[in-house]
């Protein structure tokens, strides 16, 4: 992130252009926040999603994640069903183990599948994200909250587990910015238009959608 005085937060950076992960999908103008410049932001934020994982972390428009957001994917679950969780293929391969062996690993019961997030989501500092959850388009979740189900689109969640706190607006608007989906717009007419985008003034929104 650069400041209007030339400044360098490195400690800020768009996910899309540092984020090289088979299993993550991330938009245009996302960005992270951590303490500490990191090598790995990929393993910082999703930490059980492995190249190989089956399930996938996709992110999209304008997402803003603070630090010491962890999302907990799928691949983090064990195997319950046995007397012991314990993961013995994990840490007992051999030069004989397949491909297949390693996909087995992953094959638990009660997948949750993939875990996505909106457009314009803000997820606050530490928050843990379960796996399977889907954030919908403008929601806020809570620092240190903890989500264990889907979020609907521009609800304030916080809490442990997450519960709805509010609704940022009326149904009606809400089903408005839904259509407009002004994330989708070229990034001219966005710049062109930040005061609409960040206002109060739906009916401003709507004429600009409308050109």
């Amino acid at each position: 992130m650069v400041m209007p005085d030339g400044t360098v937060i490195k400690q800020v950076v768009q996910l899309k252009p540092v984020i090289d992960h088979p299993r993550i999908e991330v938009g245009d103008f996302s960005y992270y926040h951590n303490f500490a410049v990191l090598d790995d932001y990929a393993t910082a934020i999703a930490p059980y999603l492995f190249p190989l994982s089956p399930e996938k972390l996709v992110i999209g428009k304008f997402v803003q994640i603070a630090h010491g957001v962890r999302f907990i994917t799928d691949s983090a679950n064990h195997q319950t069903s046995g007397f012991s969780t314990y993961p013995f293929s994990n840490f007992m391969m051999t030069a004989e183990t397949s491909r297949e062996d390693v996909m087995a690993m992953f094959e638990v019961a009660n997948r949750k599948g993939d875990t996505r997030v909106g457009n314009d989501v803000w997820i606050g500092m530490d928050a843990v994200l379960m796996p399977g959850v889907t954030i919908g388009d403008g929601a806020i979740i809570g620092s240190r909250s903890v989500v264990v189900k889907d979020v609907e689109p521009y609800t304030v969640v916080g809490g442990n587990p997450g519960r709805k706190l509010k609704s940022r607006f009326s149904k009606e608007v809400i089903e408005a910015l839904l259509q407009i989906k002004w994330w989708d717009w070229p990034v001219e007419k966005i710049e062109e238009n930040l005061d609409a985008i960040t206002g109060g003034d739906l009916g401003k929104l709507l004429a600009i959608e409308k050109t």
